[in-house]
């Protein structure tokens, strides 16, 4: 029976020892809640580290915690105290962490932190592996392990992978200012599924991939080494009817049964008519933006002096990375601030900030969370923030007012709070009084739209979507018809080729027989290209032909004199051993001089794209421009082109990277038949990689060898990966 394997950082366990004596608990969280169904349902493993360091476990007691950890359907990945410096506080936490946020100025490139990342999930990879089978399905998470998906994928590749990441994805020109910028893009691109909590990160990762991999997308679909990815967004949700059900149970509470905190709070709202609270519940980090808070804060009670002493503003900060000098500095910054507001404003019975700085039970928070009328939740950025969706959760009778930064993920889906940009002062004093003073009524209205999604949208419902999404990219995978080249379809195709008694191969050249580049006049060929092509030409009974958009000029300087047939800007031109070119079409070319001032205005709005000038057309190159906006201008040039053309028996290519223009009665299908029609051939094979190549497909008898190069719509039978396939496999033929 297939099994499910959900890796993270940390298992969703809190494991001590004291005296020798093991004790386990399972973790409270966000993630470890949203896993649970994933995790009990069917055969199920968790794999992460324990959050003991190797060097504290001797042989038995390590025996023994292993074996408590699978009691709980889990496997540990065993890391040191210097694992956890160079990858965890490292590569983690000094560099993706702060950069993923946009804090350039908290990042750092270590090499040795970088080593470390890599060597910690090859260990994670060799941990899965071990438990890990074909057909599996395997779900990673988060920042620390995002060269993981590709290490599995490499050694499993039958496996079902998908990646979820818990914090926001940067844009392009943020991400792109990291030393190993490719590496980490092709670990998430090992994923069949690779999930993000709002449509923006997801924006942003298929620009970096475009953009600096160079690798195509289409809508939310990678075509990426022969397999077919799928990236979308997951908002994660909370487990809406704990924190429901707690504020239920809350309410019902006798005095007697009251906690000290909730008396406190209590004592203040009865302390003067109108008496008002705002929470604040973050980690302290500096991405949560608590600085910026206290001083908009600051900034309320100065402008609007009729809240003092009736007002107080709750801050409760959790511990977080203590020994980090950045969070160190937060941490003295925050005193400071609090401090200096409290001395500003306090008055005998009034201090207008409550703070604390330690985590607090789950009584506690439910204390907050039903006694604050306004929740103020500011970061500067945040993937989601759960603490904005457990304050609407808890209030029962739909009142209070969350107020709620643009910048945190969750404000994507809970357009019915206050959204204010975290930086701006006075848009925040402002809003804070409309949230004082918003009417019952109106809480209630905006409330009831907020619980009805986040009820409907739980954690558990985020789990079983990511879950489903990821099941259907197994049947993604079969959309597209052709099949991939395996040894054993090889070796049908030579011994089909050596026994045939008359031979044609037909090669398209860039993109298959050598990769692209950003100038088409620096594909030349190599020796090894020269080897293969002219063993194959020499070969008994057989018609090597290339079939090629190029023009005739770079031919003839290439391969005029090796004896092989050429047919060039997709069939305009033939040249056969020992003759000169013949036109296969006769062709106007006035056609040129009208639309080449056209085509020029786009090389001027576009940087980076050039014209390239053939005998009978026109082509327009857009491979060295920025991705997004040359498919921008490509769409539109396709658009007036196609408008002007319509008739003159002219035809729009779109090749790859490259748009053409050329007569509707020149196509490689053409050429070939032209082939076919001079000779009887018991064995065809040809092989291209875009959509010139299609018409050679199409033409060619049943009986031929088609091959796509890339895993694309095609009418091609097969597929290869990419031009180091494509030269194998001809080498296979020389054998």
């Amino acid at each position: 029976m297939n099994k499910t394997i959900i890796v993270s950082n940390r298992l969703p366990l809190q494991i001590s020892i004291h005296n020798n004596n093991l004790a386990v608990n399972p973790s409270v969280g966000g993630l470890a809640t949203g896993m649970k169904s994933v995790h009990e349902g069917g055969e199920s493993l968790w794999i992460g580290w324990s959050g003991l360091k190797e060097e504290e476990l001797d042989a038995g007691l390590k025996k023994k915690v292993d074996a408590a950890i699978a009691q709980e359907n889990c496997a540990a990945v065993g890391l040191t105290g210097k694992d956890l410096d160079n990858f965890y506080y490292g590569f983690s936490n000094n560099t993706l962490w702060p950069m993923f946020h946009y804090f350039m100025e908290y990042t750092t490139f270590e090499g040795e932190h970088w080593e470390s990342y890599k060597e910690v999930n090859r260990k994670f990879a060799e941990t899965v592996l071990q438990h890990t089978d074909d057909g599996d399905t395997i779900w990673v998470h988060d920042y620390q392990l995002l060269l993981l998906p590709e290490l599995i994928k490499k050694e499993r590749p039958n496996t079902s992978i998908g990646f979820f990441l818990h914090i926001p994805f940067p844009s392009y020109e943020v991400f792109r200012t990291l030393p190993w910028r490719e590496e980490l893009l092709n670990g998430m691109l090992g994923a069949d599924l690779l999930g993000f909590h709002t449509y923006d990160y997801e924006r942003h990762f298929l620009s970096s991939v475009r953009r600096i991999l160079r690798v195509d997308t289409h809508f939310n679909e990678i075509s990426y080494q022969g397999r077919t990815l799928r990236v979308d967004s997951f908002p994660m949700g909370i487990d809406y009817n704990k924190f429901r059900n707690a504020a239920i149970t809350h309410y019902k509470k006798e005095e007697a049964q009251k906690s000290d905190l909730q008396k406190r709070l209590d004592a203040h709202l009865q302390s003067a008519p109108g008496a008002k609270m705002i929470l604040s519940i973050d980690r302290l980090d500096y991405t949560k933006g608590i600085p910026n808070r206290l001083r908009a804060f600051e900034y309320f009670l100065d402008k609007y002096p009729q809240f003092r002493e009736k007002v107080r503003f709750i801050l409760l900060a959790v511990p977080s990375r203590s020994n980090v000098p950045q969070y160190q500095r937060l941490k003295k910054d925050t005193d400071e601030l609090v401090g200096r507001i409290n001395g500003k404003f306090s008055t005998v019975s009034w201090t207008p900030i409550w703070y604390f700085y330690r985590s607090m039970p789950f009584e506690n928070l439910i204390d907050l969370y039903t006694s604050c009328e306004v929740a103020l939740i500011t970061p500067v950025r945040d993937g989601m923030n759960l603490v904005a969706k457990e304050y609407i959760a808890t209030r029962v009778d739909k009142d209070g007012v969350l107020v709620l930064s643009e910048m945190a993920g969750a404000s994507k889906e809970m357009n019915e709070a206050l959204l204010i940009n975290p930086n701006n002062f006075e848009q925040i004093a402002d809003t804070l009084k409309k949230a004082l003073e918003m009417p019952v009524e109106e809480q209630i209205e905006r409330n009831t739209f907020l619980q009805q999604r986040l009820e409907r949208y739980s954690v558990e419902k985020w789990a079983k979507e990511f879950m489903k999404a990821l099941q259907a990219t197994k049947q993604q995978h079969h959309v597209i018809v052709s099949k991939k080249i395996t040894p054993q379809i090889e070796q049908q195709l030579f011994d089909h080729y050596k026994k045939a008694k008359r031979k044609l191969i037909l090669l398209d050249y860039d993109g298959t027989l050598v990769n692209f580049t950003n100038i088409p006049k620096d594909a030349r060929p190599d020796e090894e290209l020269y080897h293969i092509l002219d063993t194959l030409h020499e070969q008994e009974n057989t018609d090597l032909v290339i079939i090629s958009g190029r023009d005739r000029e770079t031919f003839t300087k290439w391969f005029g004199d090796r004896g092989y047939t050429l047919i060039v800007e997709h069939g305009v031109w033939l040249k056969q051993k020992d003759k000169d070119w013949q036109a296969l079409e006769k062709l106007k070319k006035d056609w040129m001089n009208n639309l080449k001032p056209i085509i020029e205005t786009f090389v001027d709005r576009t940087p980076g794209t050039f014209i390239e000038e053939k005998n009978f057309s026109l082509a327009w190159h857009f491979r060295k421009a920025d991705p997004e906006l040359a498919q921008n201008r490509a769409t539109e040039l396709k658009t007036v082109l196609t408008s002007l053309i319509s008739n003159h028996e002219l035809s729009v290519l779109e090749g790859n990277k490259v748009i053409e223009i050329k007569s509707s009665n020149v196509n490689k299908g053409r050429a070939s038949s032209r082939l076919l029609a001079e000779n009887e051939y018991d064995f065809i094979f040809a092989i291209g990689d875009d959509w010139t190549d299609e018409y050679m497909f199409r033409e060619l008898p049943e009986e031929a060898f088609t091959v796509k190069v890339g895993l694309k719509e095609t009418s091609a039978k097969y597929y290869v990966e990419d031009t180091t396939s494509v030269r194998a496999l001809l080498n296979g033929f020389l054998s």
